[in-house]
């Protein structure tokens, strides 16, 4: 079993690997994307004609630009739950760093956990939501494999959640509101990590999280794996992407626990009800923030317009609660989980 569970992880990692040539990450082709890139691919191939020529076929492109949309809606409106990992992990989906950019304003970054070093996995900082200071913390992915191997790969090691602990507690101290941003396959599971105290540091997150009285206002944005994910996101309000997920363990970890083998990827995918639309229905977020046609990597500005929108309402209804009362409902929330009626 330990045998397999290794494994998974690293073809994971291969599979990041394989979409790289010359150095760089190329765009991820999902299986069930291919008629879509096809078709784009021939839009493409057509306007380039147009602006080099006297040629017009502006209709033909219109009607292919048709022909995408109800293609993208046929497929987007149907997909698995595996599917929905995929697209979770699309290389080319907006991170962490990408929402920071689009949203906050003199975002200025602090690193270290002030007991052993850096852990680029996790990034935070003090910015301005609005006209508001804030903390922002969030798992930071990369998007090529120079930075994919600075941020490794998004899996925090023990630093990153002290460093994250700090940072919450800095917030408190100045009364900031704390903002986090949730991308991860899961905590480092590497033996560094293990001999530096990660289930503790996991553990002293969460703790920490609970025991701030300032608002704490979480987005699952891609992946939201295991306890490396809870780490940040025992908030006040949770809120997830509409092609996001959040698990206690992978798919393929729970295929290769139970099967003994990650062939049952698919299988186990559907058994954890792990999309977005799942966890709304039984109470273990507070919304879903819709993507754009084709999810967020077609369209990243969207999502921002939808994620900033959000943030802002929930900042709004907290900002009339007063410490103590904030404390308590983020208690409230997690005691509550599971009590809903289906």
């Amino acid at each position: 079993m330990e045998t397999n569970f290794f494994v998974d992880k690293i073809d994971k990692i291969v599979n990041c690997i394989l979409y790289i040539q010359n150095g760089e990450i190329m765009t991820q082709i999902l299986e069930f994307e291919k008629p879509i890139v096809e078709l784009e691919n021939k839009i493409e191939e057509l306007r380039s004609l147009s602006s080099t020529g006297d040629i017009n076929i502006a209709e033909e492109i219109q009607r292919l630009e048709k022909k995408l949309a109800k293609l993208l809606a046929s497929i987007y409106s149907k997909l698995t739950p595996w599917q929905k990992v995929l697209v979770a992990r699309h290389v080319d989906r907006p991170h962490c760093l990408n929402y920071i950019d689009a949203l906050f304003e003199d975002f200025m970054p602090l690193a270290g956990d002030r007991n052993f070093g850096e852990d680029r996995a996790i990034v935070g900082g003090i910015g301005r939501f609005r006209g508001t200071s804030v903390m922002v913390v969030g798992q930071e992915k990369g998007h090529d494999m120079e930075t994919r191997l600075k941020h490794n790969f998004g899996m925090p090691k023990p630093e990153g959640y002290r460093k994250a602990c700090r940072l919450m507690q800095l917030a408190e101290k100045y009364a900031m509101p704390v903002i986090t941003f949730i991308d991860t396959s899961g905590a480092y599971a590497g033996l560094e990590a293990e001999e530096r105290g990660q289930a503790e540091a996991i553990a002293r997150s969460i703790n920490t999280s609970l025991n701030l009285t300032v608002p704490i206002i979480s987005v699952v944005i891609g992946e939201g794996g295991s306890g490396g994910a809870i780490a940040l996101a025992t908030a006040n309000e949770v809120y997830m992407l509409e092609h996001s997920i959040y698990s206690v363990i992978s798919p393929e970890g729970c295929a290769a626990i139970l099967w003994r083998s990650s062939d049952k990827k698919e299988i186990a995918a559907q058994a954890q009800k792990l999309t977005a639309q799942d966890l709304y229905k039984l109470g273990v977020i507070e919304g879903v923030i819709l993507e754009p046609l084709g999810g967020a990597h077609r369209q990243s500005e969207f999502v921002f317009d939808g994620v900033g929108k959000t943030i802002e309402k929930s900042l709004r209804k907290f900002g009339k609660m007063v410490p103590e009362k904030i404390k308590e409902q983020r208690e409230e929330r997690f005691l509550n989980i599971g009590s809903r009626q289906l």
